[in-house]
């Protein structure tokens, strides 16, 4: 799977546009915020004001950088699906430093494959501006999103595992799993 980018710089895939953030993403993430299935290996469910703060700093981070959590809609209906990019690691953490993938899609976008499209996209991105490695992690419970890992040629490094420094000892969502690859 490859990835291009259009004449104003958003990233397409077969399926899939990834690109900045607009005022209209605003609602259905946040309806992706209040969602518990969306928001299960989250601590907490996001306010609207919460939710917005995340979209700006997504924002933000794309304006200045040319990377970052990017929008993703479908190119068939031009419909919001939640975001996929990469970004560096700001958490104290053994991976503090490196280029994490992420994604959070909406309820009715799984299971279609469009993760692992947008994320694929992504990881083309990341290796087409000369990053050596790209981490991901999650809580071991999340099954869903390390398997997307492995699938996109991810391996496990336990060696990088750690506590998720913003929570506290014992909260079932601290203990946390890395997953890496390397450029190609």
């Amino acid at each position: 799977m490859t990835a291009v980018r259009d004449s104003t710089g958003r990233i397409v895939t077969e399926r899939l546009r990834l690109r900045q953030w607009t005022e209209a993403d605003l609602a259905p993430f946040a309806a992706m915020g209040k969602d518990p299935r969306v928001m299960a290996y989250f601590p907490t469910l996001l306010t609207r004001a919460e939710s917005d703060a995340h979209a700006a700093r997504a924002h933000q981070t794309i304006a200045t950088t040319g990377i970052g959590f990017w929008a993703v809609e479908t190119l068939a209906t031009g419909r919001f699906i939640g975001f996929t990019g990469i970004k560096p690691v700001t958490l104290a953490s053994p991976v503090a430093g490196e280029t994490e993938i992420g994604w959070r899609l909406a309820r009715d976008a799984w299971g279609m494959g469009y993760a692992r499209e947008a994320a694929a996209a992504a990881l083309h991105i990341a290796f087409e501006r000369g990053l050596a490695s790209v981490v991901a992690m999650t809580v071991a419970d999340n099954t869903a999103s390390w398997g997307l890992m492995e699938r996109i040629g991810m391996a496990r490094r336990r060696d990088l595992d750690f506590d998720h420094p913003d929570l506290p000892d014992g909260h079932r969502l601290r203990p946390h799993i890395v997953y890496a690859i390397a450029a190609p």
